[in-house]
C-alpha cells in the first residue's frame, strides 16, 4: 500500500492511498480516519482503515502533495554511511556513525521548487531513504529494532556545502527552507519484504549521479536505531534519514553543484521518484 499526503482540489491538506493514478481521501476531507498520515502511524491505523472504495477521490497527476508525513518532533539523519560516499570523501573508517539533526520545519513535498539558498554558491543533492518511528523506542538492541520500523519514504537531503563546512558541525548546511524534500509516497514495513534490495538511483537533469542498494549501508537501519535511541527516545512519527550514496555533486570532477532550472530525481525501488525543480533564491 503507497499513502500519500496532499491537498485537494478546493485546497484543503488531507491523506489517503494511491493507486492506480487515484487518490483517495482517508484524512478529514473523506474517511476521517485521522487528521494526518503521522496521527495515522501514531494511533496504529493503517492497518485497521475502512475498505477507501468509497472514498473521495482524485487524479494524482496535478495534484499538490505536502511531506509525506511531516510534523516530526525529531528527524535525525546519519552521515557519511555509504561506502561509495565515504571513499568519495576520504574519510577514515570509524566505529561510530555520523549523526545530525534537521528541523521538522524543512522538510518539503514531493513535485514542490525548492528554492536554492542566495546566500550559498555550493548546493547539493543527497538522495536517501527515511524510516519512521513506529512506537516507543529507547535502547532498543539491533535484534529488536525493525520492531520499530512503521515504514519508509524516499528523501533529498539537499546541502549547502559551503555552510556545512564552515565549523566541524554540520546543522547550518542542512537547514535550510524547503531543504529536506519528503515523499511522494509512505509504504508500511510490512509491505517490504527485504529493505536491503531496495535501490536508490538519484538523477540530475535525467542524468545518474547516485546509484546503490541498501545493502551498501556501512551501518545498517538496526545499528542506527540501536545507537540512536541509546542516546535519545523516539516516539511514533519521529525519522530517522539513513544516509546516501557516491556521487554527491561536491565530489565530482569538477564539483558540480545545482543550478537553477534543475530537475532532480530520488528514485527508491517501490517507494516511488520524489522529484523536485531548483529555483534561485
Amino acid at each position: 500500500m503507497r499513502y500519500v499526503s496532499y491537498k485537494t482540489t478546493s485546497g484543503q491538506a488531507t491523506w489517503g492511498i494511491e493507486e492506480g493514478g487515484n487518490l483517495f481521501d482517508l484524512g478529514p476531507s473523506g474517511l476521517q480516519v485521522a487528521d494526518t498520515l503521522r496521527d495515522a502511524i501514531i494511533g496504529g491505523l493503517l492497518g485497521a482503515t475502512p475498505s477507501y472504495a468509497d472514498a473521495p477521490t482524485q487524479a494524482e497527476e496535478g495534484t499538490e502533495f505536502v511531506p509525506v508525513v511531516g510534523g516530526a518532533p525529531k528527524v535525525i539523519c546519519i552521515g557519511v554511511n555509504y561506502k561509495t560516499h565515504k571513499e568519495e570523501t576520504g574519510r577514515p573508517d570509524v566505529q561510530f556513525p555520523t549523526v545530525f539533526s534537521r528541523f521538522s520545519d524543512t522538510l518539503w513535498p514531493h513535485g514542490a521548487d525548492v528554492t536554492i539558498p542566495a546566500e550559498s554558491e555550493r548546493y547539493d543533492y543527497e538522495g536517501e531513504v527515511a524510516l519512521v518511528i513506529g512506537k516507543s523506542a529507547f535502547k532498543v538492541s539491533r535484534e529488536d529494532a525493525f520492531d520499530y520500523v512503521a515504514g519508509y519514504a524516499a528523501f533529498n537531503d539537499f546541502s549547502a556545502r559551503d555552510w556545512q563546512r564552515h565549523t566541524g558541525q554540520w546543522i547550518p548546511g542542512k537547514n535550510f527552507p524547503e531543504s529536506g524534500t519528503f515523499g511522494p509516497y509512505y509504504v508500511p514495513a510490512s509491505d517490504i519484504e527485504d529493505i536491503e534490495a531496495l535501490e536508490i538511483t538519484t538523477r540530475v537533469n535525467g542524468e545518474v549521479r547516485q546509484q546503490a542498494k541498501l545493502a551498501d549501508l556501512i551501518f545498517d537501519i538496526p545499528a542506527q536505531i540501536e545507537y540512536v535511541t541509546t542516546f535519545t527516545k523516539l516516539e511514533p512519527g519521529d525519522i530517522i534519514v539513513t544516509g546516501t550514496p557516491g556521487g554527491v555533486g561536491m565530489f565530482m570532477d569538477p564539483p558540480t553543484f545545482l543550478a537553477d532550472g534543475d530537475l532532480v530525481e530520488v528514485e527508491v525501488t517501490g517507494l516511488g521518484t520524489l522529484t523536485n525543480r531548483m529555483v534561485q533564491g
